[in-house]
């Protein structure tokens, strides 16, 4: 019985020894962060958490497009790059919602969890010196970072009931 008393004991010790012995590894230690490290069990301050997409695309972002010319018999082309604000103005209703004031139009799009937007179809006014006519705008984008991104947008329509177009625009966007 003493041996088994002297074993028990021996073995406490030197598990003792041993548990005491784990390594301290800095790291993140919360799951919800972007950088989270399970093999971490001490937590060191690094955390990183994601920023919704809706927030970095808040704001007003400078243009750069390159549209197709709208051709119109007669009359000639048309370029919808000279017709287009410099800038853009983007807010939100605070979800993945998106409001864009192109030149006092509001576009209203989505933005997911990926940062790519769908812009709804809608029909805007534009005046592109022969009075204005309505356009159908629709698209797509992406926000790659919190100072750039990119959108693809198609207009279409009817000037004068007589001249259908469409006119593909890559804009890309910048803060």
């Amino acid at each position: 019985m003493k041996n088994l008393i002297y074993l028990f004991t021996c073995y406490l010790f030197i598990s003792l020894i041993f548990s005491s012995c784990e390594k301290e590894l800095l790291g993140c230690i919360d799951p919800v962060a972007t950088n989270y490290n399970n093999l971490a069990n001490t937590d060191d301050g690094s955390c990183l958490y994601p920023i919704p997409w809706a927030e970095l695309a808040l704001g007003t972002w400078n243009i750069d497009p390159n549209c197709d010319a709208i051709s119109i018999p007669v009359i000639g082309d048309i370029s919808l790059n000279d017709q287009l604000p410099t800038t853009v103005d983007v807010q939100s209703d605070g979800n993945q919602t998106l409001y864009i004031d192109l030149n006092g139009s509001q576009i209203t799009g989505t933005i997911d969890d990926n940062g790519s937007i769908t812009v709804d179809p809608v029909t805007v006014s534009i005046d592109v010196g022969l009075g204005p006519f309505d356009v159908d705008v629709v698209g797509t984008g992406q926000i790659i970072s919190e100072n750039s991104g990119l959108m693809d947008l198609n207009f279409s329509g009817t000037i004068s009931g007589l001249f259908p177009f469409s006119s593909d625009c890559a804009m890309i966007l910048t803060k």
